[in-house]
């Protein structure tokens, strides 16, 4: 990444902050020319709208992406933000991305990475809400208004809370708008106990009502979300679009399982193998619970639990160490993206023990397409996508998350019977043909309905 100069604009620089272009391979340059610079009175107000009649969903489109999240972190948000960037540029598509000064770098062909100026002491932020999000976020609309300034955008697509200015900007613009909906805001709020002021969550229900009447289209990734949007705004155009794009192929980078078996000394294991964050909702402490009841049978297996920060790996070290089973419970950190296919390449078992939460985790796709058999808690979460037929379900309960794991490891021809089926049901509703056609119809939908 390069600091991005421009003698024209040093009154705004500052919240321009570091800028990438990718070139058509995909790599890194240092070209950071923002592009054709407009006067704002030049610029369309509400009410008015930029004439797009050559503009179509299939066409080249010049995208302005708003994401209030680290890219990239490998975590939920910023998984789903680059599966649309490089969906957008295998369309042909150009896109500026704005985004926080946090996370690893980028690159897709037609890419451009704007990021805000590093704010002194923020250096990470959790997930959910949190008041480090404020400052960052307010410099996120700056960088915004100025992208929208200097030039002409065909379409605004924003993440989360950045849909509460792009709706503003898309009204004062005459740019269609786009609105990522990966959670409910008010409902977070409540999750992740930010607050519990009953105004604060009223306001918070007000703003979200308000971006779902006015934004040209809304993407919903699971249907709990999609039910959500229905009920509060039924005349607004919505796509259901689940997370199902093949990190594999986003990251490009290949792991061959054998270093990975050799990195954690697993062959001749039988591994079960968790992925992910490592927050409260996830149900590690109950899957930590039920590997002890597994073990208790079945020594052979070893339990490979992938991802967490490193202050919640010595969290969960502690607890595996109290139960005397830190030889068989192996946490290995965060580790690249590219390398999660080859630990599930090794594993005989994969477990989603997670006991709240309505959205449908990411890598439930993944272990769909996988060929091994799934493990995970009867709740919502998992429920809108996995059944009996392709999934052993569970209450979300120690015990029988453990008896889960014993069937599926006792049966082989259950077992055999749930990928199977798994794979069928990952091919017809979950494939990647199918997610790109759905985000082409969501881009459509925006164009055509254009400023409400």
């Amino acid at each position: 990444m390069v600091s991005g100069k421009n003698p024209t604009t040093s009154g705004m620089m500052c919240f321009m902050g570091r800028v990438v272009e990718t070139g058509g391979m995909g790599r890194a340059s240092a070209n950071g020319n923002p592009g054709h610079a407009i006067r704002i009175f030049d610029l369309p107000f509400r009410g008015e709208r930029i004439d797009r009649h050559q503009t179509s969903a299939r066409n080249p489109m010049h995208i302005l992406m708003v994401a209030p999240e680290p890219i990239f972190e490998p975590r939920g948000t910023p998984f789903s933000v680059v599966g649309r960037l490089k969906a957008l540029s295998d369309m042909g598509h150009m896109v500026d991305l704005a985004t926080y000064p946090l996370g690893g770098d980028v690159t897709f062909p037609g890419l451009r990475v704007f990021r805000t100026p590093p704010i002194p002491g923020i250096r990470k932020i959790k997930i959910g809400p949190s008041a480090a999000k404020l400052p960052l976020d307010f410099c996120l609309m700056i960088l915004t208004l100025i992208r929208l300034i200097r030039r002409r955008y065909d379409l605004i697509h924003t993440h989360e809370e950045a849909g509460f200015w792009g709706t503003v900007f898309s009204r004062c613009f005459g740019i269609p708008h786009v609105y990522d909906m990966h959670s409910s805001l008010p409902q977070q709020l409540r999750n992740f106990e930010f607050s519990k002021s009953v105004w604060l969550h009223r306001l918070f229900v007000s703003i979200e009502r308000w971006m779902l009447k006015y934004a040209s289209a809304v993407i919903t990734i699971c249907p709990d979300l999609y039910d959500q949007v229905k009920r509060q705004s039924p005349d607004r155009g919505s796509v259901l679009i689940e997370n199902v794009i093949d990190y594999a192929e986003v990251f490009g980078a290949v792991c061959d399982p054998g270093q990975i078996q050799n990195r954690h000394a697993l062959r001749g294991k039988c591994v079960a193998l968790y992925t992910g964050t490592f927050e409260p909702y996830q149900g590690l402490d109950l899957l930590i619970q039920s590997a002890e009841i597994v073990l208790r049978k079945h020594p052979e297996v070893l339990f490979l639990l992938v991802g967490g920060h490193p202050d919640q790996v010595r969290q969960y070290e502690a607890s595996v160490r109290s139960r005397k089973i830190e030889k068989q419970v192996v946490l290995t950190g965060q580790v690249p993206p590219h390398e999660i296919p080859a630990y599930m390449a090794c594993s005989h078992l994969l477990l989603s023990p997670r006991i709240s939460g309505t959205n449908t985790p990411l890598k439930i796709y993944s272990y769909l397409r996988s060929g091994i058999p799934v493990v995970a808690t009867r709740i919502l979460t998992h429920t809108q996508v996995l059944d009996d037929s392709v999934a052993e379900l569970t209450d979300p309960t120690p015990s029988a998350f453990a008896a889960g794991m014993l069937r599926v490891l006792e049966d082989p021809a259950h077992a055999k019977r749930l990928t199977r089926n798994a794979a069928a049901l990952s091919e017809r509703k979950y494939s990647t043909a199918v997610y790109l056609e759905k985000f082409r119809k969501t881009l459509a939908l925006a164009l055509e309905r254009g400023i409400s």
